[in-house]
């Protein structure tokens, strides 16, 4: 299938840049990665369980508690991350051309009824660096605002194999998941969609 590109914005949609082996080629690994670093759902600031279930590897991975919003370089049990599976990183590569490669693959399940409200990725310290998302699994109906919380915006269904890069004007830009769609892709033995964040951290 042919990648078509999509542009809302700023954001870039790869529609389509996984076919259906790559994305079971990667499935596999980030199920060995939820192996060696398990799953959990953190607690938002206001001490909240978040909706969905995370993990992360690389150098660092994505945490939340009472404490804030951080990248640490272990795992809640006090193991250190495990190494961002090559068939993620040749996304990276595939879709940005760069030659620095992230330090945080951040992983995030969601449940038929996980969301993600709007926030904007600003953990990192050199915003010019961009995030690439790749989807597996389910359809999952991504929301895309603007540079301030609150006005006008835009929604489009991400599908399994789709790749999303936000950088330049889009890297501030509010964004979430407002639903998933069940039963809209066999990819995942327990249904569900995995979405995956690709970092530049330090």
């Amino acid at each position: 299938m042919e990648t078509q590109v999509l542009e809302i914005r700023g954001f870039k949609v790869f529609r389509g840049a996984l076919d259906r082996d790559r994305q079971a080629a990667m499935a596999e690994d980030i199920r060995a990665v939820a192996g060696a670093a398990p799953p959990f759902s953190p607690l938002t600031p206001w001490g909240k369980p978040m909706s969905v279930r995370m993990t992360s590897a690389g150098r660092y991975g994505w945490y939340a508690d009472r404490r804030g919003y951080r990248y640490v370089p272990e795992h809640p049990d006090g193991q250190p991350w495990p190494p961002i599976p090559d068939s993620v990183l040749a996304v990276w590569d595939q879709v940005t051309g760069l030659e620095r490669r992230p330090d945080c693959c951040l992983v995030n399940h969601y449940g038929p009824k996980a969301r993600m409200g709007m926030h904007q990725d600003r953990d990192e310290a050199d915003f010019t660096w961009p995030v690439v998302s790749i989807s597996l699994g389910d359809d999952g109906l991504f929301r895309i605002g603007g540079d301030t919380r609150g006005g006008r915006t835009e929604s489009v269904w991400l599908q399994s194999g789709d790749v999303v890069v936000m950088g330049g004007e889009a890297r501030l830009k509010y964004h979430g998941l407002d639903r998933i769609r069940p039963g809209t892709s066999t990819l995942l033995p327990g249904g569900g969609r995995i979405n995956l964040t690709l970092r530049v951290v330090d």
